[in-house]
């Protein structure tokens, strides 16, 4: 039996996730976090084969912490269930130690074929990615936003579904001062003059959905 943990902070995306799980007989959703902090401490009480996990919620999130859970629970598989459907957030959440990336979007059947093929030892891509993943890796028409740090990728996410400079501060639990020093560094980097060219610049990409 493949013991999952849903990491997401959406009710209703965990419902239909578990409702899907319940259609088979060899998976079984045995804990649920909506934060990054709830689903550390299940890690950590629990017995898990999967984490599923979103790339943005609130607190500890993203590529910090696929990174924490990489490095405590290294035997552990992470798959990642993303709005992002842009290579290039998929390619990251792979280095920082996920085994497999699926978008919300994809078919039931491609998610629970993730589960079985990642909890067997092997990887998962979402094939809808997979052709633009290879361009990327190749560095073909590589977007400007590949020069960006982890961080700084990471603050143009948020920013880009609307937080704030104090928000994303508070839920990364860093100062607003790092935060708009990576802001300003990222938007440096991107040739970004104000938040209206941020803001088109995310839409373009598709960074504005959660």
């Amino acid at each position: 039996m493949i013991r999952v943990l849903i990491a997401e902070d959406h009710a209703i995306v965990r419902s239909g996730l578990k409702q899907i799980v319940a259609t088979t007989t060899d998976i079984v959703v045995s804990g649920e976090a909506a934060d990054g902090a709830a689903a550390l401490e299940q890690l950590r009480t629990g017995e898990f084969n999967l984490l599923l996990l979103d790339m943005t919620m609130p607190g500890i999130s993203g590529i910090d912490l696929i990174r924490r859970v990489r490095l405590e629970w290294p035997s552990l598989v992470i798959l990642v269930l993303s709005m992002h459907n842009e290579a290039q957030v998929a390619s990251r959440a792979l280095r920082a130690g996920a085994s497999g990336y699926v978008t919300k979007d994809s078919d039931p059947e491609i998610l629970l074929g993730a589960i079985r093929k990642l909890a067997a030892g092997g990887k998962f891509i979402d094939p809808a990615l997979v052709d633009a993943m290879v361009f990327h890796q190749r560095g073909t028409d590589a977007p400007a936003h590949e020069v960006l740090s982890d961080r700084e990728f990471q603050v143009l996410q948020r920013l880009a579904t609307g937080q704030t400079v104090n928000e994303i501060a508070e839920s990364l639990s860093l100062s607003a001062k790092t935060i708009s020093t990576h802001k300003m560094r990222l938007m440096q980097k991107l040739g970004l003059q104000n938040n209206a060219e941020l803001i088109r610049y995310a839409i373009r990409h598709g960074f504005t959905q959660e």
